[in-house]
């Protein structure tokens, strides 16, 4: 297992890792799902299909971006799911992990597919965005991955690659963390199962509040 100790800047995934929102990302899917006479996902067939980039995640759904293109399709999720957002909430333990990583000395960032001014506004409505030095989303709605907003987030950073540790909840943000140049750990509560992380060769651990052990 990866010391703690011998990092001093975190930098967070925010859906999944720290955001409770995967049962959002399954209601407000089956809601469209159902209105195209499509079948719909279980939270554990979910996690077994969910993926970067997204469009490819709605193809395994069963999309057809010839009928429908998956701009349109999209951004009719990002609107469902953003006048729903308010019902969700951070993940257990989620204050108590960025309160005792704060209070031992870490800097904080966010490193997320959202779309930056969603992030901004979700952070500052849960109450957490005063913990993060950074808070580094994308410029769209899409999702297609964050390698290159993650590289920029390095260059701003002014300490080594082997003092940053990134935590997230998927596949890639493994593969992010590995083309940056950074350690990561991965906690299987958010949007892929464990059975799929654990392929990865990554440390898991099980749930946030665990991460306050390690110190």
């Amino acid at each position: 297992m990866i010391e703690l100790k011998n990092y001093s800047h975190i930098i967070w995934d925010w859906n999944g890792t720290l955001l409770d929102d995967a049962w959002l990302c399954v209601d407000v899917m089956n809601g469209m799902l159902k209105e195209r006479g499509m079948p719909l996902k279980t939270i554990d067939e979910y996690m077994e299909l969910f993926d970067f980039p997204v469009k490819d995640y709605y193809m395994k759904l069963g999309y057809d971006f010839d009928i429908e293109p998956f701009d349109e399709v999209g951004m009719e999720f990002i609107i469902r799911y953003n006048k729903r957002q308010g019902e969700t909430r951070l993940q257990p333990g989620a204050l108590q992990v960025l309160t005792h990583f704060a209070s031992r000395g870490f800097a904080q960032s966010i490193l997320s597919a959202r779309e930056q001014n969603e992030l901004i506004l979700e952070t500052t409505s849960l109450g957490v965005f005063s913990f993060f030095d950074h808070i580094c989303g994308l410029d769209d709605h899409y999702a297609h991955g964050k390698t290159d907003i993650g590289i920029k987030l390095i260059g701003d950073l002014t300490i080594s690659k082997e003092k940053l540790l990134f935590i997230g909840d998927t596949s890639h943000d493994a593969e992010v963390a590995g083309e940056i140049g950074i350690d990561c750990i991965l906690i299987p509560n958010g949007h892929q199962s464990r059975e799929r992380l654990e392929k990865l060769g990554v440390p898991l651990i099980s749930s946030l509040i665990e991460l306050n052990k390690l110190l």
